[in-house]
């Protein structure tokens, strides 16, 4: 008896539809075809053992499994699920009407335990939209699958709850999105700006950075603050939107990050892998890719520690996402997209030893050091970081201080929110465009036209600096949000003033002596 099950299989972020066809025939052999990876070709003893736990058993003839379409690769072992309930069915053991209406996805214990998958959530969507009624899948994805309106979702544990819910000898109801208990989430980082001392201008910075996402580079010594401002630019953020959220969540399901019981990310990620990260790791690959640091910090901040111990080829790579704010990854059977709008938080010493430029500890670099330091960050990656901030140490006097009044980070993400509203209606007729750091050359010229004074001052400074003309353009956004945040419809001249600041390395004597 020839029987069709739908099932999916992950490429990229997104879900492929699979139909299991399993037909049993006269003969004793069992055969899997259609590109089954070795987790799929596995399965007929993962599947044969659940069976015998439910008294059940794979037929002793010939079982031929075909997934469809053949010419796609079918990986990991969420093909369990399906191919126990086709062979069931093909074999008269399970009649239920709902097979041509479900689709079908989990991985098996010998016991017959349902285990927790990966792409639970693409996989729900691309059942919806081939117009399936349910899915039915382990009970740990079921919150996450929920997200998904219009289809029901069933979790369940075990093989035979499966079995017996198909011949509705039990009753189950479906997961109910519950919105309240994961927007919860949103925000809740522990790490505050009340706990940071001085580093006004780097607080300025990274305010702006939130409000425009803009790409931001920390140059300080050791001990400086660089680390602990950074990991609390999350903090300051504007919270994601329902798109941001379901896309960030995807890229964690598809990757095995998700939590149980969490249906829908809501807090911006924050990455930060260590300076000894493969380019794989970083950008994302394997013989089927699979996403990357910089697609897991996607809506988030991706935070890049001692930036020159990075390998100079894999800050390189970097270029390509940071412009594009996506990645593609090619193989042999095709290219896979994956997104990577993050914003690049990255720290970095001014010298070897760390102390080039510290007001009291003497620094035992000689400049061509330093110069061969700085140099290992190229003009090219170096001409996509908005902007550069100086940190400077903090007095030990100021750091003492206790009746000092320090904003906290819920007061300056209520202005960073403010800019961001401000963005989101300037760009609401432009698809894909949320903040000012996604903006084109010709979107520049249509929202951020300046007045001769602006010119004038721009030019001036660019040509003394020798920037890029990506330089000059990269000025004028971080200006935008700098208007934005006081409120402002123009650009003036003291915003371009301020934009300005924040580029201390495109200064000429920047390692001179």
């Amino acid at each position: 008896m020839l029987v069709k099950i739908l099932s999916a299989t992950i490429y990229g972020i997104d879900a492929l539809l699979v139909t299991v066809e399993v037909n049993i025939l006269n003969g004793a052999k069992f055969i899997i075809v259609g590109l089954p990876d070795t987790a799929v070709r596995e399965s007929q003893q993962r599947i044969d053992s659940s069976l015998r736990m439910i008294g059940e058993r794979i037929p002793g003839k010939r079982v031929i499994i075909n997934m469809a379409p053949a010419d796609i690769k079918k990986e990991g072992a969420l093909f369990d699920l399906p191919l126990a309930i086709g062979i069931l069915a093909a074999n008269e053991k399970l009649e239920s009407n709902m097979l041509n209406s479900t689709m079908f996805i989990g991985e098996l214990s010998l016991d017959g335990t349902l285990q927790a998958i990966k792409g639970a959530l693409p996989a729900t969507i691309a059942a919806k939209e081939a117009g399936m009624e349910r899915i039915v899948l382990p009970v740990e994805n079921a919150a996450e699958a929920s997200v998904v309106q219009g289809i029901k979702v069933y979790g369940f544990r075990k093989l035979e709850e499966v079995i017996l819910f198909l011949r509705h000898q039990i009753e189950i109801e479906p997961t109910p999105f519950h919105n309240n208990g994961m927007m919860a989430n949103t925000n809740s980082r522990d790490s505050d700006f009340a706990d940071v001392r001085g580093q006004e201008q780097a607080k300025r910075a990274l305010e702006i950075a939130a409000c425009g996402s803009h790409n931001i580079l920390l140059i300080g010594s050791p001990g400086a603050g660089k680390t602990m401002l950074s990991k609390r630019l999350p903090s300051i953020m504007p919270p994601m939107t329902e798109e941001e959220a379901l896309e960030v969540t995807k890229i964690h399901s598809v990757a095995g990050y998700m939590e149980n019981g969490i249906g829908l990310i809501t807090q911006r990620p924050f990455r930060s892998p260590h300076h000894s990260a493969s380019e794989s790791s970083l950008i994302g690959g394997g013989s089927i890719p699979k996403p990357g640091e910089i697609s897991l910090a996607c809506n988030g901040c991706l935070y890049l520690d001692e930036l020159p111990e990075f390998r100079r080829h894999t800050l390189e790579l970097l270029r390509q996402p940071l412009e594009d704010r996506e990645i593609c990854i090619t193989r042999v059977h095709g290219a896979v997209k994956f997104p990577a709008n993050f914003l690049l938080v990255a720290s970095m010493n001014p010298c070897p030893c760390g102390y080039y430029t510290h007001p009291t500890h003497e620094c035992s670099c000689n400049e061509w050091t330093i110069k061969k330091y700085l140099a290992k960050i190229s003009g090219p990656l170096l001409d996509r970081i908005d902007m550069h901030i100086a940190v400077a140490p903090v007095e030990i006097d100021k750091m003492a201080q206790s009746d000092e009044i320090i904003e906290n980070s819920a007061t300056i993400r209520e202005r960073v929110i403010k800019g961001r509203e401000i963005q989101t209606y300037r760009f609401r007729n432009d698809k894909g465009i949320f903040c000012n750091a996604q903006m084109d050359s010709a979107m520049i010229r249509r929202y951020c036209k300046l007045t001769p004074e602006c010119s004038n001052l721009l030019t001036r400074a660019v040509e003394r600096i020798g920037a890029s003309a990506r330089t000059y353009d990269r000025i004028i956004k971080v200006a935008r949000t700098i208007a934005d945040l006081k409120g402002n419809e123009k650009i003036a001249p003291a915003e371009i003033a301020e934009a300005l600041q924040y580029r201390c390395l495109d200064r000429n004597n920047w390692g001179d002596r």
